[in-house]
């Protein structure tokens, strides 16, 4: 059977053959057993009811072996038999080139090589999954290759619902992932509801099909870790040269991946634990991670000799993060830069695993005895933190990296609050991204060349460094630096070797510079430079795609950290002014029932409606959180808003009126006597701790 035809062919009305299991792939956890009885076979019920009735007989203990197993059903048996990866467009059966695109991001999406557990469907992220199971990837595929322009594609968390009459300018798929009812959004409510085959956690870009591997999240650490080094060096009145410089973190599995080869880039000594040998080698193998050591006694030395020379390097230590950091701590060993990128927004389910287990001690505890597993994890959070805490005494600064490290430790009760009951530590985005990034609009835009050409996305290369070193020329002090750091990614992103999988890019940008690239890359494909469409995207990582409280959203303070109408209106928003199409996820980033992610996904051709969807689209997916942002007095969004204000005709931002502290502090009747503004102005920024 061909390509074109297993992907025509769906569901099968026969029982393929079996798929065997790969022990040479890294393999998502088993997870643990939640349900009742009723509940199992609520859950085989679920399952069976994509297949005929004729194969429900056969298939119903095969599935509810797997559900033991594994505590899921994965329906193994209905993996395909083509080798996964990102095909050019054209190679994908389709009536319209706009969902042969999105087949294109699916299949990347599954790449054995992005993904973190292909075969379980897991992209990143320990959880974040494309589909519940091959069932539902098989029925996307077969409505992608069937629609036309005029039908749109609903998703319900994984499962496609259907196609459904539209028209050309809406979104080819609606994408919506975990939405459950609010009370019902516990990491147990997740567990039950996946199980039963009926909710899955999409992540940021894993259930939006955005997810370009490692490289996403380069950028982004490589922003961080520069400004991170340039603030203790500014902090401390030393010299600007970062070389040398140590920073130390932990995982190497999905977007943690990233953090080695986003060390070398900004110049830096880079140590990351990563307690799954696969994982440490498949980076290695990528050339993402200089070194690997199993062994402190080697690595100590090593780090110290690393530094002494200024030599760029990273290096990865296979084993558990909390033994190199009390090994680092009681050797005195200054650490300039600490931060921590394990997957704890799902600490109990192969996110995070204890100091004082083995990886398959880990494994089995988890699935068999959860109770106990959890008890391991927060005494080795106590742990971490005593050792953090001796390394940032001796000048180290550390900071979460949004990944619920900060939360998780201190339900664990460690030691990571200060008297008044606030964190120790800053999120990234309080003091780096936040203020410097998001507030003026700069965030992850990223296309893919649906091509497959190298030579196409060195074209884009070109002409995004063109644009932008045309943009700098007339910007605003205030995002200068920003700009010449992106200037400076881009021209050195084909040398950095960056593509796994699909030939995709990425760089930090703003409404202006996303859209005059955009209007480019469109040009470029009219005139023929660009051989095939472009796909348009971005992390939901960004200044309007998401409502994070503890991370994107966490330089927010009026008290709307928690409220998410922002990601909300920005896929409703997204989604009649040209987006293909649009997503929108619980839980990606910081875990389930703690963020809503709002995303899309554009499909450019060089014709004048790709123009149109450019300019409008592009121009509110930004400039929808730097209003939302503006009006809880972010200094930066006021000033960016004010700015978009006087180039754009039409727009009309709602602005605060900054009250000063003392009539605030005049009104009789307040507790507590003085109060401290919350508005990040000059005169009196708010906390970022």
């Amino acid at each position: 059977m061909t390509f074109s035809e297993e992907i025509r062919l769906g569901i099968p009305d026969f029982l393929p053959e079996p798929m065997p299991y790969d022990p040479n792939i890294n393999h998502a956890p088993k997870r643990k057993e939640i349900l009742n009885h009723e509940e199992r076979k609520l859950a085989l019920r679920n399952a069976l009811r994509y297949f005929p009735k004729q194969l429900h007989a056969q298939l119903a203990p095969e599935f509810i072996a797997e559900l033991n197993t594994y505590g899921r059903i994965y329906m193994y048996r209905y993996r395909p038999t083509y080798d996964m990866y990102a095909r050019p467009i054209d190679e994908y059966p389709h009536r319209s080139e706009q969902a042969a695109a999105i087949m294109l991001m699916i299949q990347n999406n599954l790449n054995p090589e992005v993904a973190q557990h292909p075969h379980e469907l897991i992209v990143y992220g320990g959880n974040g999954a494309i589909f519940q199971n091959w069932a539902q990837y098989r029925l996307t595929m077969k409505y992608l290759s069937e629609m036309t322009d005029e039908q749109t594609l609903v998703m319900y968390s994984g499962h496609p619902l259907g196609l459904f009459p539209s028209h050309p300018n809406a979104p080819r798929v609606v994408v919506t992932n975990g939405m459950v009812i609010p009370n019902y959004s516990k990491p147990d409510d997740w567990e039950r509801m996946n199980a039963l085959g009926v909710s899955q956690y999409g992540q940021m870009t894993a259930g939006s099909y955005m997810y370009i591997g490692p490289q996403g999240i380069v950028h982004g650490t490589t922003i961080t870790v520069l400004n991170a080094a340039r603030k203790q060096r500014s902090e401390k009145g030393g010299p600007q040269d970062i070389r040398g410089m140590l920073f130390v973190s932990s995982g190497l599995g999905g977007m943690s991946g990233a953090q080695p080869k986003a060390g070398n880039i900004a110049g830096v000594v880079s140590v990351v634990a990563e307690i799954n040998p696969l994982a440490a080698k498949k980076r290695y193998d990528q050339g993402w991670v200089d070194e690997l050591h199993d062994n402190l006694d080697e690595l100590i030395p090593a780090i110290k000799r690393s530094v002494e020379e200024k030599r760029t390097v990273s290096m990865a230590y296979v084993g558990n993060v909390v033994d190199l950091w009390e090994r680092l701590a009681d050797e005195g060993v200054h650490v300039d830069i600490g931060s921590d990128q394990t997957s704890l927004h799902n600490p109990w389910a192969g996110g995070y695993y204890p100091a004082d287990l083995t990886l398959e001690e880990s494994k089995a505890m988890m699935a068999e005895n959860p109770d106990e597993f959890r008890k391991h994890v927060q005494a080795s959070l106590c742990r971490q933190v005593a050792a953090i805490n001796r390394l940032a005494a001796n000048g180290m600064y550390f900071f979460d990296y949004g990944n619920a490290f900060l939360l998780q430790s201190k339900r664990a009760g460690a030691d990571i609050c200060t008297e008044d009951g606030k964190f120790r530590y800053p999120s990234y985005v309080q003091d780096i991204m936040g203020p410097m990034f998001f507030d003026y609009g700069f965030g992850p835009f990223r296309w893919v060349c649906t091509s497959g050409d190298p030579a196409d996305l060195a074209k884009t290369d070109e002409i995004a460094a063109r644009v932008l070193e045309e943009i700098m020329k007339n910007s605003p002090d205030e995002i200068k630096g920003q700009m010449a750091d992106n200037i400076h990614w881009i021209v050195e992103a084909g040398r950095n070797q960056l593509v796994v999988g699909s030939q995709a890019r990425i760089l930090y940008a703003d409404a202006e510079g996303r859209a005059k690239i955009a209007l480019a890359f469109n040009e470029a494909i009219r005139k023929g430079e660009i051989t095939r469409p472009i796909v348009l995207g971005r992390d939901h990582h960004d200044v309007s795609g998401t409502d994070s409280p503890f991370r994107e959203t966490s330089n927010i303070y009026d008290g709307s950290q928690f409220c998410a109408d922002m990601a909300v209106q920005n896929v409703i928003g997204d989604s009649f002014r040209g987006a293909t199409w649009v997503s929108l996820h619980n839980g990606g980033g910081v875990g389930w029932g703690e963020v809503i992610n709002g995303g899309f996904g554009m499909v450019i051709d060089g014709s004048a409606d790709s123009d149109r969807h450019i300019t409008e689209m592009l121009f509110w997916d930004v400039n929808n959180g730097i209003a939302r942002r503006a009006w809880a007095r972010n200094e930066g969004s006021i000033h960016s808003i004010e700015r978009e204000m006087q180039r754009s005709h039409g727009l009309q931002v709602t602005m605060p009126s900054i009250v000063d502290d003392d009539i605030i502090n005049l009104i009789e009747g307040i507790p507590g006597g003085a109060l401290v503004s919350s508005a990040p102005t000059k005169k009196n920024r708010a906390p970022t701790k």
